[in-house]
C-alpha cells in the first residue's frame, strides 16, 4: 500500500516534551511499524483465513495522515503547494513496482489461467494501470468476498490502490483551495481544513452507511463510501498537535488501538457490513496507536512498533500488498484449489515477502533515486511514460491478438460454425474438424450475453422505475405486426437470441423485462421480498400493455440432476393471461451443471468426457410442461433439449459453437444458431403464420 512519507514535517509526538515539540522534523518510526502490521493483517487474513482484516481501512488513514502532515508543513513554512511537481513525483515513485507486478501477472496468467477469464484480465491490466480499478470492480459488482479466491482476478486488489490514487489528486487540491481561501478571507489555515474535513467525514460516513446498507458489494469499492476514512485520518493530523495527554493515557491508548485491530477481522462480520460505520473499528484503532505516538515507555506498543524487523517490514509494504493476492490467485489456480492451506499459505506469504524485498530492492528504490527525472517536469513526464508503456505495450498488444483471432473466426463464422444446425437430422452440411476456431472466441465467453437494441420506449415503457431499468427493446421498421415480451430471469433472457433474428424477419416488437434470480411468479411465489414486488409491478404492466405473446421459461432444472420441475405457480401465473387472448409461450430449461462448462471445454477440449455429460443424468425423463397439456389447452409448449444435446449426451460444443457460458446459460452465439428450428416450432405451437 502507498503513503507519501513517514517523515512528518513540523509534527511531533503528542505530549512530548518542548524540546521535541521544538524541532523541524520527526521521524515515526511507530508509524512504520503499524503500516507493517496492517499490511501483516490484509495477508495472513486472505491467504490463511480468507477473511477481510480491516488492514487495507488502516492504510487508507495512514496516507491521509501523513499527506495531511506534508501539505500542512508546506503552508506553514510558506513552501510553494507545487502541486504539479508533488503528483509527477509521487506517480513516478508508485508505478514502477506497480508495473511489474501487473506485467509479471499478465505473463503468469497466460499460462495459468484459461482462456475464459484473459479478456477481463487486461480490462483489469489497464484499469490497475490508470487507477480506475475500483470503478470497473464496483461496475462488474464483484464479491469481494466469494470463497474461491482462485477464481478472482490476480489484480483485483488494485481496488484500494485506485481509490488512494484518486484521493492522492483530491486532497491536494482541497489543501490548495483551503489556503487560497485562507488568504482570501484571512482565516486560520488549521481551523479551516478541520471545518473542511469534518464536513467530508460526516457527509462520506452518511453516504457510506447508507450505500453499505443498501448495496454493499458496489459500496466496498466506491470512492465516495471510503472518503470519510482519509478525512478521518487527516483529522487526527490536524488535531494532533494540540493534543495533551499524559504518558499513561497513551500507553492504553496504543495497546487498545492494536489490540482492536487484530480483532476487527476476527469478531467482526465485516462481510456484510463494511464499508459502512463498521470500518470505524479498525479505523479508530488506528489513530488510538497514532495519538499515543511514540510514550517512550517500555511498556508502551510503540516500542514493539518500532521494533527493526516491523520497520524494515514497512519499507517493503506496499511490494508485499502488491505481490500477495496475485501470488495467492494464481497459486490457487494452477493447483486447482480453493483455499490455501498452512502449509501451502505459508509458501506464499513467503514468496511474496521475497518478490516484495526483490521489487523494493532492485525496482522501486533505484527508480526513486534516480534524479534525472526531478530536474525537470518534462523528465518526470517522459520517466512516468516509460513506467506506463512497460504494461501498456503487452495490454494492447494481447488485446490485439484476440480481436484479431476473433475477427478471423467471424469472417469463416458460415462455413466451420453450424452450432445447432449440426443437430438437425436434415442437416446436409459438414461440421470442419481440426484447427477451427470455436465460437464464441474463450476470450469472449464471459461476456457473450443475448442483448437488445436499447431501452424501452413509447407506450411500453414501464412505470414503475425498478421494472422500467430492466425492460429493453428490439424496434421494428414502422409499425409492429407484433408485440412478444421475453420474461422472466437470465434463462428467460439467452433464448433471446433466438427470437431476436425471427422478430427482424417478421416486424414484430420484442421486448423483455428481465431480472437477474428472480422468475416470473404469481403472487406469494416469489423468491424474495424483492422479486416479489418487481412480480407485481410486471403484471401491472402485462394488464396495461396487453403483449401479443408472452415468452417465459416454464420448468427449471437442477444441476447434474433429473430433478427438474415446473416453476412453483406456473399454472396460475399464466392461466389468466391465456383467458385474456395473450399467447403464452412456455419453454423447457436447459440442462444445468454442477461444473463450470466453457471452462471444463477450454481446459480439457471438446471431445473430452467431461465434458458431455449423459442426458439422462442432466434433466427429468419427460418434459415436466407435458403434465399441463390438458388442464391449459392454449399454452404452447417449447421443448429444444434435442438442439442442445444428443440422444445420449448433453456436449459443452455443438458445430463448433460453446454452448454454455457457464454452467447452466447458454451463449447468445449458440442460441442465435437455433433461430431456424426455434421459429419453426414456435409458429407452429402458436398458429401464427
Amino acid at each position: 500500500m502507498i503513503v507519501p512519507t513517514l517523515w512528518t514535517k513540523g509534527a511531533t509526538a503528542p505530549a512530548a516534551d518542548r524540546r521535541q515539540a521544538s524541532r523541524k522534523s520527526s521521524y515515526r518510526p511507530e508509524i512504520q511499524g503499524l503500516r507493517s502490521l496492517a499490511v501483516l493483517m490484509v495477508v495472513t487474513y486472505h491467504v490463511w483465513f480468507g477473511r477481510v482484516s480491516g488492514g487495507v481501512d488502516v492504510f487508507l488513514l495512514i496516507s491521509a495522515f501523513l499527506m495531511t502532515f506534508q501539505f500542512v508543513g508546506r503552508h506553514e513554512r510558506r513552501e510553494p503547494f507545487a502541486l504539479l511537481k508533488h503528483w509527477l513525483h509521487l506517480f513516478r515513485r508508485l508505478l514502477p513496482a506497480a508495473v511489474t507486478v501487473i506485467v509479471a501477472t499478465l505473463a503468469v496468467s497466460y499460462l495459468v489461467l484459461p482462456r475464459t477469464r484473459w479478456l477481463d484480465l487486461i480490462d483489469q491490466g489497464w484499469a490497475s494501470l490508470f487507477y480506475s480499478e475500483n470503478r470497473l470492480l464496483q461496475a462488474q459488482a464483484v464479491d469481494y468476498y466469494a470463497n474461491d479466491h482462485s477464481l478472482a482476478s490476480p489484480l483485483q486488489h488494485f481496488w484500494s490502490l485506485s481509490i488512494q490514487g484518486q484521493v492522492f489528486i483530491l486532497w491536494p487540491l482541497i489543501f490548495l483551495a483551503a489556503a487560497w481561501a485562507a488568504r482570501r478571507f484571512r482565516l486560520s489555515y488549521r481551523p479551516l481544513l478541520a471545518y473542511v474535513f469534518f464536513l467530508v467525514f460526516l457527509v462520506s460516513l452518511a453516504y457510506s452507511i447508507y450505500f453499505t446498507a443498501t448495496n454493499q458489494v458496489q459500496a466496498y469499492f466506491d470512492t465516495g463510501a471510503r472518503l470519510w476514512e482519509f478525512a478521518l485520518g487527516t483529522l487526527v493530523a490536524l488535531l494532533l498537535p494540540g493534543l495533551r495527554l499524559s504518558r499513561a493515557v497513551r500507553i492504553v491508548m496504543g495497546w487498545v488501538g492494536v489490540i482492536a485491530m487484530l480483532a476487527c477481522g476476527i469478531l467482526l462480520n465485516v462481510q456484510a457490513a463494511f464499508p459502512g460505520v463498521a470500518a470505524l473499528w479498525p479505523t479508530v484503532a488506528a489513530a488510538f496507536v497514532i495519538v499515543a505516538g511514540q510514550t517512550q515507555s517500555p511498556a508502551g506498543v510503540d516500542r514493539i512498533l518500532s521494533s527493526k524487523p516491523l520497520v524494515r517490514l514497512g519499507d517493503i509494504s506496499y511490494g508485499l500488498y502488491l505481490w500477495h493476492w496475485p501470488v495467492l490467485v494464481l497459486a490457487l489456480a494452477w493447483t486447482g484449489k480453493e483455499h490455501a492451506g498452512w502449509l501451502s499459505g505459508t509458501v506464499i506469504i513467503v514468496s511474496a515477502l521475497a518478490l516484495a524485498y526483490l521489487t523494493t530492492r532492485f525496482i522501486e528504490k533505484p527508480w526513486r533515486e534516480w534524479k534525472w527525472p526531478e530536474a525537470r517536469k518534462r523528465r518526470a513526464v517522459l520517466a512516468i511514460m516509460l513506467a506506463v508503456s512497460v504494461a501498456a505495450a503487452p495490454l494492447a498488444l494481447w488485446r490485439n491478438q484476440l480481436d484479431t483471432e476473433r475477427r478471423v473466426a467471424q469472417e469463416q463464422k458460415v462455413a466451420n460454425n453450424p452450432g445447432s444446425r449440426a443437430l438437425d437430422p436434415a442437416f446436409a452440411g459438414t461440421v470442419p474438424a481440426g484447427d477451427v476456431t470455436l465460437l464464441p472466441t474463450a476470450t469472449d465467453l464471459p461476456q457473450n450475453w443475448v442483448s437488445l437494441d436499447g431501452p424501452c420506449t413509447g407506450d411500453i415503457t414501464p412505470q414503475d422505475q425498478a421494472v422500467k431499468d430492466t425492460c429493453f427493446e428490439q424496434k421494428p421498421s414502422g409499425n409492429p405486426a407484433r408485440r412478444v415480451l421475453v420474461l422472466g430471469d437470465s434463462h428467460a433472457q439467452q433464448w433471446s437470441g433466438a427470437v431476436k433474428p425471427i422478430a427482424a424477419q417478421n416486424n414484430w416488437l420484442l421486448y423483455s423485462m428481465l431480472k437477474g434470480a428472480c422468475k416470473v411468479a404469481p403472487a406469494g411465489k416469489a423468491a424474495s421480498d424483492d422479486c416479489e414486488t418487481y412480480n407485481a409491478s410486471v403484471q401491472k404492466e402485462i394488464e396495461r400493455q396487453q403483449p401479443d405473446a408472452i415468452i417465459l421459461l416454464g420448468t427449471a432444472a437442477a444441476p447434474s440432476s433429473t430433478a427438474e420441475e415446473l416453476t412453483p405457480g406456473f399454472a396460475d401465473l399464466v392461466g389468466p393471461w391465456i383467458d385474456k387472448g395473450i399467447d403464452v409461450v412456455a419453454l423447457r430449461d436447459n440442462p444445468r451443471f454442477t461444473f463450470n462448462m466453457a471452462e471444463c471445454v477450454v481446459t480439457d477440449g471438446p471431445d473430452a468426457q467431461s465434458c458431455r455429460p449423459a442426458v439422462r443424468d442432466s434433466l427429468a425423463p419427460e418434459n415436466p410442461l407435458a403434465t399441463l397439456k390438458d388442464s391449459l389447452p392454449g399454452l404452447a409448449i417449447l421443448d429444444l433439449t434435442d438442439r442442445i444435446c444428443t440422444a445420449m449426451e448433453c456436449p459443452g460444443v455443438v458445430g463448433n459453437i460453446f454452448v454454455y457460458l457457464d454452467d447452466n446459460h447458454l451463449t447468445a452465439e449458440y442460441t442465435e444458431s437455433m433461430a431456424d428450428e426455434f421459429g419453426r416450432r414456435f409458429f407452429e405451437a402458436t398458429g401464427w403464420k
